[in-house]
C-alpha cells in the first residue's frame, strides 16, 4: 500500500485558488482516482468551466455559491456536491470565509471552458486538457 507523503504533493496556484494533489496514478495510486484539496480565498470567483467526468466535492470549511445549468446552489462545511460531467459551473467563495474542499474524480478528467469565456488555465471550446492536479 503506497503512502503519498506531504512532501510529494503537487501544489498548483491559480488566480482564484490553490489546488493540491493528494493522490493520483502518477503518485502511486492504482484505483484510477484523482483526489485533490481546493482552497479559495474569500470572495474569489473561478471561471465558468466544465469537466468531462463526474466530480464529488466535499466542503470541509467555509462556504461557496455554485452556478450550474439547473440553478444556483449554496454549499457549506459538511456538504457534498456531486457535479455531473459536462455541466458548466462557476464557483464563488464566501466573501468572508472562502472555502476549502476535497475533490474526487476519475484520474485524467479533462477541463474545458466555453469558447467565449476568458480563462488562462483551461482551453476554450472543443479543446480539453487534464489539469495538473488531476494527473
Amino acid at each position: 500500500m503506497p503512502v503519498i507523503r506531504h512532501t510529494e504533493r503537487r501544489r498548483t496556484e491559480t488566480p482564484n485558488g490553490v489546488m493540491t494533489t493528494l493522490a493520483t496514478p502518477t503518485q502511486g495510486g492504482t484505483a484510477g482516482l484523482a483526489v485533490w484539496h481546493v482552497e479559495f480565498a474569500p470572495g474569489r470567483r473561478g471561471p465558468e468551466h466544465a469537466f468531462d467526468t463526474e466530480q464529488v466535492w466535499t466542503i470541509v470549511a467555509g462556504a461557496a455559491t455554485v452556478e450550474l445549468p439547473a440553478g444556483t446552489l449554496t454549499v457549506a462545511a459538511g456538504d457534498t456536491l456531486v457535479l455531473p460531467a459536462d455541466d458548466l459551473r462557476q464557483m464563488t467563495a464566501d466573501p468572508e470565509r472562502g472555502f476549502t474542499a476535497i475533490v474526487a474524480a476519475p484520474a485524467g478528467t479533462r477541463v474545458y471552458t466555453p469558447a467565449d469565456e476568458p480563462c488562462d488555465l483551461a482551453p476554450r471550446g472543443d479543446e480539453r486538457i487534464v489539469p495538473l492536479w488531476a494527473r
